[in-house]
């Protein structure tokens, strides 16, 4: 075999009997580094929020090199399904004009907001939360939940994030077309409060792309993982992703790959 490959049976005895190399030892390492830290964000983190927590613990690596081990070892992180577009129904009562322009950077908090209303299956029935979310950080700063999709719901969402942050006369919060935003008492909360309404362009879903955004991800890492069998169960794993991860650990690629509370942190 050495004289049809033209090498030195010394030399083939010296490899056969090589331990691993540095690299390969090195890959190893990386790899059950990949595994854990995959297991620990439940599968929500593609290759680059991983290499992120890599870096971040001390292992210098790269988003293609752990795109690579991923592959390898056939892991691969929860994504969404693609989006359907339908031709919603034309609204004229209390619309207000888009005044956020899909101008979804902001440098400074309480300057813009976004809010929106999303349904969740639970068990026999449908759950729905809605969410005002700070474009400044992306952080969601009021949600509140409901087994009726009302005016009263959207009121107790926009209530939390106005009593939770200190907020300023002209700040825009900006919606889709939905009755529940041109519903005469929303509108008043938001006059009284000193917020200018906006409203997404009618037939245009992409004037509140953020929010869309954050519905997909919160679908995608907690609601299609399972199943929720009662509404206290879907209250407090809602909670716990909203609050605890969403918020505070969470890495946001428009942040630079930090999580809305380290960066308003960093920023303040």
């Amino acid at each position: 075999m050495c004289r049809c490959l033209e090498v030195s049976a010394s030399g083939y005895y010296r490899w056969l009997g090589r331990g691993e190399s540095s690299r390969a030892i090195r890959r190893k390492r990386v790899t059950e580094r990949v595994k854990d830290t995959f297991e620990a964000f439940r599968a929500r983190y593609g290759a680059p929020r991983i290499a992120r927590e890599l870096l971040d613990a001390g292992i210098p690596c790269s988003t293609n090199y752990i795109a690579g081990i991923m592959h390898n070892e056939h892991i691969r992180a929860r994504n969404g399904k693609g989006f359907r577009y339908s031709r919603p129904v034309e609204s004229k009562v209390n619309v207000a004009a888009n005044l956020l322009k899909r101008c979804f950077q902001v440098d400074r908090p309480n300057r813009r907001w976004t809010s929106d209303i999303n349904y969740i299956w639970v068990r026999d029935r449908w759950l729905y939360l809605a969410v005002v979310m700070d474009l400044y950080s992306r952080r969601i700063v009021g949600w509140a939940l409901d087994v009726q999709m009302t005016e009263e719901l959207t009121q107790r969402a926009l209530k939390m994030a106005l009593m939770g942050r200190e907020s300023k006369p002209g700040l825009i919060v900006h919606s889709d077309r939905g009755v529940q935003y041109r519903a005469q008492g929303y509108q008043d909360l938001l006059l009284a409060n000193g917020c200018r309404a906006s409203m997404s362009r009618q037939a245009n879903c992409w004037d509140n792309a953020a929010m869309d955004s954050f519905f997909s991800r919160l679908k995608v890492e907690l609601v299609y993982t399972g199943s929720f069998d009662s509404i206290d169960q879907a209250k407090s794993e809602l909670f716990e992703y909203i609050e605890v991860f969403y918020n505070r650990i969470r890495r946001h690629s428009t942040l630079g790959y930090i999580s809305p509370e380290e960066y308003e942190r960093k920023c303040a």
